[in-house]
């Protein structure tokens, strides 16, 4: 008799952590959402006309708010 799917996975996932693994869950953007491809030009041009080391360290630095000012624009705030 062959064994469940269920039983496929824990098995697998138990040769995993033998193995030192561990899961995780990522959370990565939702390329199929309306305006991901708009965003993501934006974005990307926004990085290709900084033109110097300092564009890019002011961007780097300023990432974590720029994040949260577009979760706040999605939100509606």
């Amino acid at each position: 008799m062959a064994s469940s799917s269920a039983d496929r996975v824990r098995r697998r996932r138990a040769k995993l952590r033998e193995q030192g693994m561990r899961p995780i869950q990522i959370w990565v953007p939702d390329t199929r959402a309306p305006g991901f491809a708009a965003e993501y030009a934006r974005q990307c041009a926004l990085v290709a006309a900084a033109t110097t080391e300092d564009d890019l360290e002011w961007l780097d630095a300023n990432l974590d708010d720029l994040l949260d000012l577009i979760d706040a624009e999605e939100r509606g705030a």
